[in-house]
Order: C-alpha cells, then sequence, then structure tokens
C-alpha cells in the first residue's frame, strides 16, 4: 500500500495549529488516513508508530549522516523520547517544503530540548 503523498502533505498543511498542541501523533495519523493509509491498531505514543509506516508502504529510509539527508515529500520522521521532555517521543512528517506535526516546525527538530539532546530517530519514506 502506498498513501497519496499529496492528499497527506495538503491535510498537514491545512490542520497545522499555530504552536504545538503536544498532539503530533493525532496529527500525522490523521494525515496518513487522509493520504489513504490504514491506521487501525495505531499506537497511542508517537516513538511507536514505526511498525504502523511499515504496515502502510514505508520503508526506513537511512542516509549517511543528518546533514546529507535531503528530505522529501511525505517523509516521516519517529523521534525517540528526550531526557528532559516528553516520554512518548515526537513524529513529524514533510510536506515538501517544511517539517509539520501539529505544528508547522522552525526545522528538522521540533524544538531546544530536541536540538539540544539530539535523541535517536527513524525516517521513514513511502515506497513508490
Amino acid at each position: 500500500m502506498c498513501i497519496d503523498t499529496e492528499r497527506f502533505a495538503t491535510h498537514l498543511r491545512q490542520h497545522a495549529a499555530s504552536c504545538s498542541t503536544h498532539k503530533c501523533a493525532a496529527y500525522v495519523r490523521q494525515a496518513l488516513e487522509a493520504g489513504g493509509a490504514d491506521t487501525s491498531g495505531h499506537p497511542v505514543d508517537a516513538r511507536d508508530y514505526g511498525p504502523t509506516l511499515l504496515r502502510n508502504g514505508f520503508c526506513e529510509f537511512k542516509p549517511p549522516s543528518l546533514a546529507a539527508y535531503v528530505p522529501a515529500r511525505g517523509d516521516i520522521v519517529v523521534i525517540q523520547p528526550t531526557a528532559n521532555g516528553s516520554k512518548s517521543g515526537h513524529i513529524q512528517a514533510y510536506d515538501g517544503k517544511n517539517w509539520i506535526s501539529d505544528f508547522v516546525q522552525l526545522g528538522f527538530w521540533p524544538g531546544p530540548v530536541y536540538r539540544q539532546e539530539q535523541p535517536r530517530y527513524a525516517i521513514y519514506r513511502p515506497e513508490g
């Protein structure tokens, strides 16, 4: 199964809040569903979304480094929790221009704690 990345990205843009609502998993899940994904049995925590993405035709994408990474529309990043922040982790997607979760982010890292700690993350790219 492959999602419609245009419908996915449009939903992300249209529903993004002006700042974080701390509901990144719900916002990205709803955008996935708008793009045609089956998210039944989805996890609650953002950090646990890898298997749901794999089941929906995404593959893990491993660039040689974050500096060398060029995001593509539809890419989703699942970020593990930080030591000093949310234990749910974070999930975000690239709409072709911006990183969006529940809000339009300033860059790859969703906030100062993530930028400082740079926890483990996995990048998922839709196949096809």
